[in-house]
């Protein structure tokens, strides 16, 4: 059984010692008590903006950086103190680290050879590795002659060929461009399903992590957001920082103050731009009326109201907007930022064009303005 834990893992790189690699993190604590359990053959995708510690974190349990404090352990054995080569893991970076002047069996090959496999038992992993990978037809050519999927499904095979306990994938994708990123996600959901292993996946694009993990751990400033699937990361978000991460485009975030009347509850935006009604709030949320609050809401949950502004939660201008053939992007400007609304692709809107707005109530995120957290869904 393949399980990584790990147990408040923390990184601080030594004032005194100076480390080439990152040498901007030097005195501070990059990885900040992180705990979580990646289980047998699950896809976990670490995600995050850059800088925010999730190579390091993988480098940790790669070997390749010193772990501070914590415990980490694979299949229940302690590997803090072990070195890289044994801990039993394969790791795919992103610059593929392709040995130039082998074939690409010569390369899947090299790590077999090292370990005195035989002759007859390296061209049987080769040939299903390569089969797996569709690269048959390739294993005569050399890395230069290859484009880069290919190349990059050669370090994948690379590392698939040696059964390793464990794949580390260091943003494998990120050199690829658009159509090629999006090619290579679908087949590495197939070599996952097909291989059956365990698999941690680095990467700063939120779309990736979204089609790829199992489950998906949020990182920020080295701390450990959010760990959770990819719908209840996108639905229920614990706080301002994931909620505005997870989701292109971005949530809409408006400020404002809560208050109570007769008739319910409203939350009035700085600028009473915007006014909306509730019939009740969870007390979680009323305790903080009268203070500092801000809400969060998708742009495919704001409804252009185009035939009853009574209904409307509030009236802004058109500042841009976006055709991308199957919905629309209409850009509306609010405490001088854009709020974005998704919406069904329209021949023309007029710029300037003074539109009515209406949030779906049950969708609306309710933030305390002072420390991000979520107060209600």
């Amino acid at each position: 059984m393949a399980e990584v834990k790990l147990e408040h893992i923390s990184k601080v790189y030594d004032e005194n010692k100076k480390n080439s690699s990152n040498p901007m993190a030097i005195g501070t604590k990059t990885i900040d008590d992180i705990s979580f359990t990646v289980y047998d053959k699950e896809f976990l995708v670490l995600v995050g903006p850059s800088g925010c510690g999730k190579s390091t974190l993988l480098r940790m349990i790669a070997g390749l950086e010193e772990i501070t404090d914590g415990v980490l352990t694979i299949d229940g054995v302690r590997v803090n103190e072990k070195d890289p080569r044994d801990r039993d893991l394969a790791m795919v970076f992103q610059n593929y680290a392709l040995y130039p002047h082998m074939t690409v069996y010569e390369n899947m090959a090299f790590g077999l050879r090292l370990k005195r496999f035989s002759k007859k038992e390296i061209k049987e992993r080769v040939m299903h590795t390569a089969q797996l990978l569709e690269l048959e037809e390739e294993l005569h050519r050399k890395p230069k002659s290859l484009s880069g999927g290919q190349r990059q499904r050669v370090a994948i095979g690379r590392a698939i060929i040696r059964r390793p306990k464990v794949f580390l994938f260091d943003e494998p994708l990120s050199n690829l461009d658009a159509k090629l990123r999006s090619q290579m996600r679908i087949e590495l959901q197939k070599l996952h399903r097909e291989i059956n292993a365990t698999m941690i996946y680095v990467t700063h694009d939120q779309v990736e992590a979204m089609t790829l993990g199992n489950r998906i751990a949020v990182l920020n400033k080295g701390k450990l957001m959010q760990l959770d699937n990819p719908i209840h990361l996108y639905n229920y978000p614990t706080n301002k920082f994931v909620a505005g991460f997870i989701g292109s485009p971005a949530m809409n975030f408006i400020k404002g103050v809560i208050k109570k009347n007769e008739n319910g509850f409203t939350f009035n935006s700085d600028e009473q731009k915007c006014i909306i009604h509730f019939d009740h709030l969870p007390e979680s949320v009323i305790r903080y009326i009268g203070e500092p609050t801000e809400i969060g809401i998708r742009p495919e949950h704001i409804v252009i109201v185009e035939d009853n502004r009574v209904n409307a939660d509030c009236s802004l201008n058109v500042t841009a907007y976006e055709n991308m053939g199957n919905e629309q992007l209409i850009y509306f400007e609010m405490q001088d930022k854009p709020l974005i609304v998704r919406g069904e692709p329209k021949e023309h809107i007029e710029f300037g064009q003074m539109k009515a707005l209406s949030f779906i109530k049950d969708k609306i995120v309710i933030i305390n303005s002072k420390n991000g957290e979520v107060l209600s869904f």
